[in-house]
């Protein structure tokens, strides 16, 4: 009995002794298999899933906030919606969960737990609420059991426990939700309660069986007669195919096989080794040779100011004006390779110490984006030799520099820069993802893209793009027929560049400027986007060191003809924003933008962004205005959330570029704006020590 006791042991614990690795539910959260658990993924982790079955086919994007607070936004293929024979649909649903306990945080015997409400703002069709606890048996074996609301209350349910706070709780408000895109708060919790639970048993560092209890009845499928639920018991594994990727199958309430997939990543892990890019020359010590300006084939007849652009060139780095006043050098720059400006702020100034003459012994280094100067950071040289090798040289160099608005120094003579050509083009292929339009959840479109731009001035540029689709003219997705009351601004979205021919993408001229201290402003004319044309003018206030950021934007669109030509049609408004933008600790940024959208409707629009030092973000977004919900559509509102990818993550490679897409969950002609490009407040925070350039001060020496 003894040995067969260690021997079941031995198994339960598995063939490693870390803690369990974590598993999704087919509802692309932390779970067993339909059921959540109380486990949370890692800070700051991404992750895509797929589950699938024969009744419902879900994909869900997760992304832990914090290390307590996750959000997930779901997009689920119901089949037979109505009834069997009938028409599939597609339903969109966000959730929330919060770990308020962790496991062992008052004791070895306390499990953790979680609270969370799934579907809690779309249509209703999955909404549930619950709470769980998750307790670790052995390494390997982990077992949660919860109570549940709703979808999860519908199996073998009982009368809710909440009902001795008020009647309120007794009946669950089964109604239909209408437009649908509004908290259900008046159904949060209320109804009859059912009890869930289950095990997961990690049997290898590969492969995890689970089981368990589901409260779930399937209840509205049922007497549809669209889903037989023969059992709640429901058992899976998963099987960790790579770090990133697992793939799971489940047999369903003793009636369906289950697929699933889930890929996880984490903006923290980089998929390349940093260091791709190539070093920095050393920072050269007054009285020693100059061994780098000659590997630069710079002789005694170079001029100061060929000698720096032409040690600027390896970098990536444009030299766009140089003054030397007794013993100070004042440069202006344009990093056009690194993602921080720190770090391209400390090769411009190895670069200094490598072709400046020894009598200089400070400098002022003022980077620049789109023609503006966005900041001014006085460093002496002999802190550079100083701090270079020494253990804290990043933020000793930080201690002892002087930060300050490059807007009160003035203006250099421009330099022309041979190495950063003012034309430039490029032709290539596309790919665009088309989600969530209609009932056609996934489009694409590829074809042949062409974009150019001509620099004017170091702060006037025109740029362009012009594509062909490889798919000829496409059949019109389904439309969405707008109110009377609100022009379609958005809603004929569809309409655009379906006729097959090449259309043009956007064509704008641009202007920067400073306006005075901390003060930046934008002047924007063209076709600005791909459904409108006309005029965006922007003001940004943002001192150097703040947290804090103001805007006021106002434009003129026109909205342009379907073919995406150089026609207009007769539609034209006037919008305008004032907005507030804040960095909080920890990479967390809110936005508030009040204002005048494209519809002629007024309201403001709140964001909550997550930034990552490496240029990840993700973040959350909602517009309320005066249109009513019943004019907005389905939905009720404007929300999503938006993603932003640098390329140089997946590269390796230093890089500026990045990628960037919004899953909203409809697109109405509530609260839409301008999609202009070049917007100011990016692009000034980015050269601040108070924004990006302070956060990544420790790739200075990089």
């Amino acid at each position: 009995m003894t040995k067969s006791i260690a021997i079941l042991t031995a198994l339960l614990a598995g063939t490693n002794a870390a803690a369990q690795d974590l598993t999704y539910t087919l509802y692309g959260t932390p779970g067993l298999i339909e059921m959540p658990t109380a486990q949370a993924a890692p800070d700051g982790q991404v992750t895509g899933s797929l589950g699938l079955f024969k009744q419902q086919q879900r994909g869900s994007f997760s992304f832990q906030l914090t290390p307590r607070l996750s959000g997930t936004f779901r997009y689920a293929g119901i089949a037979e919606n109505t009834g069997p024979g009938t028409d599939d649909t597609f339903d969109r649903s966000f959730d929330l969960r919060y770990r308020f306990l962790d496991e062992g945080q008052f004791g070895d015997w306390t499990p953790a737990m979680a609270i969370g409400l799934q579907d809690f703002m779309g249509t209703g069709k999955l909404s549930s609420e619950y709470i769980v606890a998750s307790k670790s048996i052995t390494p390997a074996l982990i077992a949660s059991a919860g109570i549940g609301w709703g979808r999860m209350g519908t199996q073998d349910g009982f009368a809710n426990p909440f009902s001795v706070l008020g009647d309120h709780f007794t009946e669950r408000d089964t109604s239909g939700v209408g437009l649908g895109g509004k908290p259900s708060f008046n159904k949060f919790f209320t109804g009859d309660a059912a009890l869930f639970g289950g095990i997961s048993w990690q049997y290898s560092d590969k492969l995890t069986f689970k089981a368990e209890y589901s409260s779930d009845a399937y209840a509205t499928e049922a007497n549809l007669g669209t889903f037989d639920v023969k059992t709640p018991v429901n058992v899976g594994l998963s099987y960790r195919w790579k770090p990133e990727v697992t793939l799971d199958a489940a047999y369903l309430y003793g009636a369906q096989i289950a697929v699933g997939a889930t890929f996880d990543l984490n903006p923290r892990d980089r998929a390349v080794v940093s260091g791709v890019e190539t070093a920095p020359v050393p920072v050269r010590v007054r009285g020693q040779n100059t061994a780098a300006m000659a590997s630069w084939g710079i002789t005694s007849g170079t001029t100061v100011s060929d000698a720096v652009r032409i040690g600027l060139r390896p970098e990536g780095i444009a030299l766009n004006g140089l003054t030397i006043d007794v013993n100070t050098a004042r440069i202006r720059y344009t990093n056009t390779r690194f993602r921080s400006e720190a770090q391209a702020l400390g090769r411009v100034a190895r670069v200094l110490t490598q072709t400046l003459p020894d009598r200089i012994s400070r400098f002022t280094l003022e980077p620049m984006q789109a023609g503006i100067a966005l900041s001014s950071t006085t460093l002496q040289r002999g802190d550079l030799e100083r701090l270079e090798n020494t253990a804290r040289a990043a933020s000793d160099l930080r201690a002892a520099a002087d930060f300050g608005d490059a807007g009160r120094t003035s203006p250099l003579a421009t330099i022309t820069d041979p190495d950063h050509p003012a034309f430039t083009w490029g032709i290539g292929p596309y790919a665009s993802l088309i989600m969530f339009n209609g009932n056609d959840p996934v489009q694409v479109d590829i074809g042949l893209e062409l974009k150019a731009r001509y620099q004017i001035s170091p702060n006037m540029l025109i740029k362009g793009g012009i594509r062909q689709s490889a798919l000829g003219k496409r059949t019109l997705a389904e439309e969405f027929d707008a109110p009377n009351d609100y022009y379609d601004v958005r809603t004929d979205g569809p309409k655009y560049g379906v006729h097959g021919g090449p259309v043009i993408t956007d064509l704008t001229l641009s202007h920067y400027g400073r306006s005075g201290a901390d003060i930046y402003s934008r002047v924007t004319v063209g076709y600005l986007e791909q459904m409108y044309g006309g005029i965006s003018a922007e003001l940004l206030w943002k001192p150097v060191d703040s947290r804090l950021a103001i805007g006021a934007e106002l434009n003129y669109a026109h909205q342009r003809d379907f073919d995406m030509g150089f026609g207009f049609q007769d539609f034209d408004t006037v919008t305008g924003h004032l907005s507030a933008h804040y960095s909080f600790d920890n990479g967390f940024h809110t936005e508030v933008s009040a204002g005048r959208y494209l519809a002629g409707d007024w309201g403001a629009t709140f964001a909550l962004d997550r930034e990552f030092d490496n240029g990840w973000k993700v973040g959350a977004y909602f517009t309320l205005t005066d249109m009513p919900f019943e004019e907005y559509g389905e939905g009720s509102f404007d929300k999503g959330i938006r993603v932003t990818v640098p390329t140089d993550f997946f590269l390796g490679n230093a890089s500026r570029s990045e990628v960037s897409t919004s899953l909203a969950s409809l697109s109405r002609d509530g609260g839409a704006r301008l999609e202009v490009d070049g917007r100011l407040y990016d692009i000034v925070r980015d050269g601040h020590v108070g924004g990006p350039m302070g956060d990544t001060w420790g790739r200075v020496w990089r």
